[in-house]
């Protein structure tokens, strides 16, 4: 018995010195989460201008994509550094695509969805939403010069091969259309804008700042807006930040938009349409 209390005495002193000398090693891996909690994760698709999209430099206020050498700027990174500044907390842009945002949100890879996300109904059962802080309306981007260009109701595209984003409310709108060829679904708007310039669709159907955007940065493209268009619902229309059900951070968003106006939404939009790398 002796013998054990002696050993026991001398391996718990061994070991009160080995913790004292790894002391200066330790410390900072504890650090780290306490760094984590100070920041704000974003998921956006960082490629639907001019709400998101990818840029090599921090010029027009850009955000370094997480893990990535390339930038973030936008429509949706300006309103993520208002939110995240009213937060307290170091906006981090984590690029992911479309399908994989809402999963990211609910695993808890990423704090918020910022990414020209409408609330729709069927998103709803899955994630909650902030307030809107953008409204906007369908419209169809086509060739500029083309036989759909005058268009004024979307009867006006009966035959023409449309397509839209895929798993987006975009795509779910187009049998509206009498007799449409309704084209698969796309993963993303560079490859819809690809299709309709190589003749693949005649049109596709867009938000009024995305047709804006890709009219802007192509001279081939037109926007068509309609007298007799696609009846949505207002939630398909709004646009607003994804969290994950029952999070805290819906009310405290809520509040910080209700700090940005309407006027100042609009002048961020223009900056963020001006902006677009492609339209330069």
């Amino acid at each position: 018995m002796k013998k054990q209390s002696t050993f026991l005495a001398v391996f718990l002193s061994a070991m009160v010195a080995l913790a004292g000398c790894g002391s200066s090693t330790t410390s900072s891996p504890a650090a780290a989460p306490a760094a984590s909690d100070n920041t704000f994760k974003v998921g956006l698709e960082a490629g639907y201008a001019p709400f998101n999209w990818t840029q090599m430099d921090d010029s027009n206020g850009g955000v370094k994509i997480d893990g990535n050498a390339e930038f973030a700027g936008g429509y949706d990174v300006e309103i993520a550094k208002k939110i995240a500044k009213g937060l307290g907390k170091d906006l981090v842009i984590v690029k992911t695509e479309w399908d994989g945002l809402v999963p990211a949100l609910t695993s808890g890879k990423i704090d918020a969805i910022i990414a020209g996300m409408s609330p729709t109904a069927e998103r709803k059962q899955t994630i909650d939403f902030s307030d809107n802080y953008y409204k906007s309306n369908l419209v169809m981007v086509v060739k500029k010069g083309g036989k759909y260009e005058g268009a004024t109701s979307i009867q006006d595209f009966k035959g023409a091969k449309v397509t839209a984003q895929l798993n987006t409310f975009h795509y779910s709108v187009i049998n509206q259309i009498e007799g449409v060829a309704q084209e698969p679904a796309m993963d993303n708007f560079p490859a819809m804008r690809v299709a309709l310039e190589s003749g693949m669709i005649d049109g596709y159907v867009s938000e009024r700042p995305e047709a804006v955007s890709a009219s802007s940065a192509n001279p081939n493209f037109a926007m068509v807006e309609f007298k007799d268009g696609f009846k949505t619902s207002e939630d398909d229309t709004a646009i607003a930040v994804g969290v994950q059900k029952g999070s805290e951070l819906t009310g405290k968003i809520n509040e910080i938009l209700k700090g940005i106006s309407e006027e100042e939404r609009t002048s961020i939009m223009d900056a963020a349409i001006k902006n677009q790398p492609a339209a330069k």
